[in-house]
């Protein structure tokens, strides 16, 4: 699918991502651990039941130069291993505050680099999340991985400790790519890693790419994606680098190898939409792929589909989401809380058995709303005042009231063919539509009338 050059240069401005709402930039510092101890309190009442639990390992072994998460560059073991115990004493922690009868439904380990770490310390952390915790009859167990620092006796032993999806983060298959941008190359084939993960039953791969790097153009990516079609993952991730030097310092040494154009990353990103959707996946939002027979892929025709900072899962995989480390974010119903960034500062904290949380945020019933109704265009390319209505015991004029809903607002969408609202004003992305997803959200949150803070651009 070609994605008109007008569309481009129209709707090509820097909007949220919305992996939460509010945004994490509108976190407050005064929200501390008092608060946080009540939220989980209170998230035992609170719908969704199950329990999503987030493991974040701050860890790399070196500095990627396109990275945005807070991580840190070591290989001292002592210091790993000062680190995971304070993750086991924070994940006890919560579990006194959490109603027993709750079941994990699923397990995401981010950073950083979590195989980083020594298996054995990794091991250490499940061991005690299978003791403390009841799971649900099919959860998921994911972990990011480095594929340049597995071996295959690594690899089984992450499958041994429970883990049951891999995410590689693959980036590219070019070497020029990898060296520009300060990555390592996998030492094998990643075809060989992933036959490695298959060989055990029930486990399941998802490869993640980037696009709008240094060195790369069309005809590069598209032999990468085709690569990547040929491994045949269950899951595919195609990501827009988001430049915030900024934020991120190291990524101004991207600026000078030179980044491609806005044009030339979208037709990236049109040829890997392209060949992904032509052999049988199905895009997700904007930026994930599925194969037609996966759950993400059931859940988005039922409108089933959900997301949380970890990305995409199905409503039977959605907890409230607890997380555990430096930086981690937890998600409640009622309630975001992040931890403290430093991870030397996150362990003196624990080790003095109180929590650590930086900043946080307590979202009242609108903002509850507004994040149901992005959530519901993001994840499902669809939207109903009437059923937000229901789900909320309110009516359609107090959704729309909430949101600050003015159909004008939505017209140059629909003129452009991106969007479909009908007598019932219930909205409906079109297939060009979902490539300008984060610009439609944006027009159901009231926040940005009165913008201030500085975002990626949507494309």
């Amino acid at each position: 699918m070609k994605i008109p050059e007008n569309l481009i240069q129209k709707y090509n401005i820097p909007v949220p991502r919305y992996t939460s709402y509010p945004p994490a930039n509108y976190f407050q510092e005064n929200f501390g651990s008092e608060k946080y101890i009540k939220a989980i309190e209170q998230s035992n009442h609170e719908w969704p039941e199950n329990i999503s639990l987030y493991i974040h390992i701050p860890f790399c072994s070196k500095m990627c130069h396109f990275c945005g998460c807070n991580t840190q560059y070591t290989r001292d073991k002592a210091k790993m291993g000062r680190y995971v115990e304070a993750v086991k004493k924070e994940i006890k922690m919560v579990k006194k505050l959490l109603d027993p009868n709750r079941k994990v439904s699923q397990v995401h380990w981010g950073g950083g680099t979590p195989n980083t770490l020594p298996i054995e310390m990794i091991r250490g952390i499940m061991d005690l999340i299978h003791e403390n915790f009841e799971f649900i009859e099919k959860p998921e167990i994911a972990i990011e991985c480095h594929p340049a620092m597995l071996d295959e006796s690594y690899t089984g032993q992450l499958v041994l400790a429970g883990f049951n999806r891999f995410s590689l983060g693959i980036q590219d298959f070019k070497q020029e790519v990898l060296d520009n941008v300060n990555r390592d190359a996998p030492n094998v084939p990643v075809k060989e890693i992933i036959s490695w993960i298959r060989s055990f039953e029930n486990t399941a791969v998802n490869l993640d790419f980037i696009y709008g790097l240094p060195f790369q153009n069309e005809k590069s990516f598209a032999e990468t994606i085709e690569n990547a079609v040929e491994i045949s993952p269950d899951r595919l991730v195609t990501f827009s680098y988001a430049h915030v030097p900024w934020i991120k310092k190291a990524q101004k040494i991207l600026e000078v190898r030179g980044l491609p154009e806005a044009n030339e990353k979208l037709t990236m990103f049109e040829s890997g939409f392209k060949i992904l959707t032509e052999n049988g996946y199905t895009p997700i939002g904007l930026d994930h792929f599925a194969k037609d027979t996966d759950d993400l892929s059931i859940a988005l025709k039922n409108r089933n589909l959900h997301r949380n900072f970890q990305g995409y899962c199905t409503r039977e995989t959605t907890g409230q989401v607890y997380a555990f480390g430096s930086t981690g974010i937890s998600q409640l119903e009622s309630v975001y809380a992040q931890n403290e960034k430093k991870p030397e500062k996150y362990v003196e904290i624990i080790n003095k058995n109180q929590f650590t949380i930086e900043k946080g945020y307590h979202l009242n019933i609108e903002e509850k709303i507004i994040r149901h109704v992005i959530n519901e265009i993001m994840c499902n390319e669809y939207v109903s005042f009437k059923e937000t209505a229901e789900k909320f015991n309110t009516s359609k004029k107090e959704i729309k009231n909430v949101l600050h809903f003015d159909k004008k607002m939505f017209r140059s969408f629909v003129e452009d063919q991106l969007l479909k609202i009908d007598g019932e004003e219930n909205f409906q992305l079109t297939g060009t539509g979902r490539f300008f997803i984060r610009n439609i959200a944006a027009q159901f949150d009231p926040n940005l009338q009165k913008e201030t803070k500085r975002f990626s651009k949507a494309l």
